[in-house]
């Protein structure tokens, strides 16, 4: 294949690929259309079937081969009554199963309602049964209970092939009859298939495309709507916050302000006499500095008065950091492996956050394995869309009395250690709705782990 042809191909699979629907939604779509609609309409059907079954034969003339077809259809009759059993069942249990078996019992009760619709379209006129709408209503139900995309594609055109089928069988049937039966039975000619199969094969694939294309179309719609919502509320609430940690810091850097100038006064006018207040003045002084510094300091931890939420790319991000902490102009001996998965989606975001907590784990754990050793990087999208990434070292490891502490703000084992380094993953990755955890023993290292969901508002510590 030439190298534009496969670039055409990729971008034309890309056109088809959105990120999964939400679990909950999707399950919602599948009971309201399969168990709430579908299983009762079935129920009718094969209620209405059943009772032709005493009231009038099918068929009543001897022809060999309507037989076989007759029969063979009332055989698949009742195994579709039972495999219709077993999917009513799955479906009266959905939420308590895993979506995956919910799915695909959809996609099988789809199959078997085509293959038996088929069936009964052969006997009820073939290439001229009225039943050829019941293929164009499946597949209009196959869009609504199965998310857009190449499985959907596939399973209308199953549906098309067994539209296909009945004209095929409907031919052969016609050919193998003697004249008599024919002319019994007033069949219409069946030499070919025909300009009216042509026609309604070209209905049913234009109805799963349209039907297809349009999903998609709703759904990236339905998706941008919903990044630009969240882009809107993220970016509000950390102007909110930025404006709440300013307006702190006002208030309590003036007071502060005011009562050093008190306390400088008071120790120039008394500097002379040598009165023991002028120790306790001094105290006043350095505590007022040490507030200070470090109201000053949770500005910076707290970062939120700028920036803009950006949708980053996990896999980029993390290689960003890691060239950030671990130059390629600066040699090492320590061994950086990479443990990368697929399929991400994007992670709604400050980048200056993102970028704090990445570079925050990979320092701690350079400085844990000290000149030589192994640093681990690993991400991995999870079933729900969750995002984890998790920084693992062979250093010396944490002691169980410490390993409560390590998110603490200002705890530190270190000798220069400002105690914020994880205090701030913690706070960032929590500001997302996500989650920071470390696990680790002594002499095995230490491993720690930060999960961003797939959607969250931010929430902030109280």
């Amino acid at each position: 294949m030439k190298p534009s042809h496969a670039r055409w191909l990729k971008r034309l699979v890309a056109l088809t690929e959105i990120p999964a629907p939400d679990p909950q939604r999707l399950l919602r779509r599948i009971v309201m259309m399969e168990r709430s609609i579908m299983l009762p309409v079935k129920a009718v059907f094969i209620g209405m079937i059943l009772y032709s079954f005493d009231i009038t034969p099918w068929v009543g003339l001897a022809s060999n081969t309507l037989d076989v077809v007759v029969e063979t259809v009332q055989l698949i009759f009742w195994f579709y009554i039972l495999a219709n059993f077993i999917i009513a069942l799955i479906l009266f249990a959905a939420e308590r199963l895993p979506l995956a078996v919910v799915q695909w019992t959809v996609v099988t009760s789809s199959l078997v309602d085509g293959i038996f619709i088929a069936g009964m379209a052969l006997l009820t006129g073939g290439l001229d049964s009225v039943l050829f709408w019941l293929f164009v209503v499946l597949i209009i139900r196959n869009s609504v209970s199965v998310p857009p995309g190449l499985l959907q594609l596939i399973l209308n055109f199953a549906i098309s092939l067994c539209y296909a089928l009945v004209a095929v069988l409907d031919v052969s049937v016609f050919q193998n009859l003697d004249e008599f039966t024919r002319h019994a039975l007033d069949l219409t000619p069946r030499e070919d298939l025909g300009q009216p199969f042509v026609l309604r094969l070209t209905v049913l694939l234009l109805t799963a495309l349209c039907c297809s294309g349009l999903e998609l179309l709703l759904e990236r719609q339905r998706l941008a709507a919903e990044e630009a919502g969240e882009f809107v509320a993220r970016e509000g609430q950390l102007r909110s916050a930025g404006r709440l940690a300013a307006e702190f810091a006002h208030q309590i850097k003036n007071p502060l302000a005011i009562i050093n100038n008190a306390a400088f006064s008071l120790q120039r006018s008394m500097r002379e006499n040598k009165n023991p207040a002028t120790q306790q003045i001094e105290i006043i002084q350095e505590e007022v500095a040490r507030a200070d510094k470090v109201i000053t300091q949770i500005m910076g931890y707290a970062q939120l008065s700028e920036g803009r939420v950006e949708k980053l790319n996990v896999i980029e991000e993390l290689n960003r950091a890691i060239t950030q902490v671990f130059p390629a102009a600066v040699p090492t001996r320590i061994k950086i492996h990479r443990e990368f998965g697929h399929g991400f989606p994007p992670l709604l975001m400050q980048r200056g956050h993102l970028s704090e907590i990445l570079v925050n784990l990979l320092q701690n754990a350079r400085e844990a394995v000290g000149e030589t050793g192994n640093v681990s990087v690993s991400a991995d999208c999870h079933r729900d869309y969750s995002v984890e990434i998790s920084v693992r070292d062979d250093g010396p490891g944490i002691s169980p009395d410490k390993k409560g502490r390590v998110f603490e703000a200002y705890y530190t084992t270190k000798e220069k250690g400002s105690g914020l380094g994880l205090a701030i993953v913690k706070h960032n990755a929590e500001l997302y709705g996500g989650i920071a955890r470390v696990e680790s023993e002594l002499g095995k290292g230490a491993k720690f782990i930060v999960i961003f969901p797939a959607k969250a508002l931010m929430t902030f510590s109280k």
